[in-house]
């Protein structure tokens, strides 16, 4: 009898989506599960949000950077469109040139609302990360002055003990939605600009280069000389070295 070959299992690979839902304070995002497209990743549809229509107002976008990082605070920024000035310039930040990123950070504090806020190296070694860009994305928030309306938060975890907001987690919010694009280019350009300056000041580790990210040029440098007290000691590729 002739044997029947068995199909290798392909296993299960899912990715997060959101899905809007109406309700009578305004549309929100709720974070689910779907299945992975066949497409390749850089071709998958990303469509819009129509953030304009949620309420309360005003509507926040908040986004964070630095969480990969092996050294330096992790930085968030919180912005508030004022008119539709730069909407459809502001993208990802990783995706735009250090140049048009800086250029674009000047345009959106001088034409809209903005909030900066940090958490430090202290603080994340002592809260973990996820806690720590959270906080950060908090105090960015305060930092607008502003006593409530509703933000948009880029990824799927809402911020704790943000109170007098509601808030809207949307995945891929900084290809998504306008307010959160905005956010990612002043955070990743204030907290690069703080690298630069950390760079001058531990010259042995050529912050100003990678920004504190886990390249092989900074794991070297942590190897040969150790960490310094911008590097988070709860982290794998320092702790070792501490």
């Amino acid at each position: 009898m002739a044997k029947t070959k068995k199909k290798k299992p392909t296993g299960k690979i899912t990715k997060y989506a959101a899905v809007e839902k109406s309700s009578r304070a305004g549309k929100s995002l709720t974070v689910v599960k779907a299945k992975k497209s066949a497409k390749p990743k850089k071709e998958l549809d990303l469509p819009k949000v129509e953030w304009q229509e949620f309420l309360p107002t005003p509507i926040i976008g908040v986004d964070e950077v630095g969480r990969g990082c092996l050294a330096g605070p992790v930085y968030a920024a919180a912005v508030i469109f004022e008119s539709a000035d730069l909407q459809d310039l502001v993208t990802d930040s990783k995706l735009l040139s250090e140049e048009r990123r800086e250029e674009l950070a000047t345009l959106i504090k001088q034409k809209h609302k903005v909030g900066i806020g940090s958490a430090s190296v202290e603080e994340i070694d002592e809260l973990n990360i996820l806690q720590a860009s959270l906080l950060a994305m908090k105090r960015a928030i305060e930092a607008l002055g502003v006593s409530g309306g509703h933000v948009l938060v880029d990824g799927n975890q809402k911020i704790p003990n943000l109170k007098g907001y509601q808030q809207t987690t949307v995945i891929k919010g900084d290809l998504r939605v306008a307010p959160i694009s905005a956010a990612s280019i002043v955070a990743k350009v204030t907290r690069d600009n703080l690298m630069k300056k950390l760079g001058a000041k531990y010259p042995l580790y050529g912050f100003e280069g990678h920004k504190g990210y886990s390249t092989p040029v900074h794991k070297q440098s942590i190897v040969e000389h150790g960490p310094c007290a911008e590097h988070r000691k709860s982290f794998a590729g320092v702790k070792e070295y501490v």
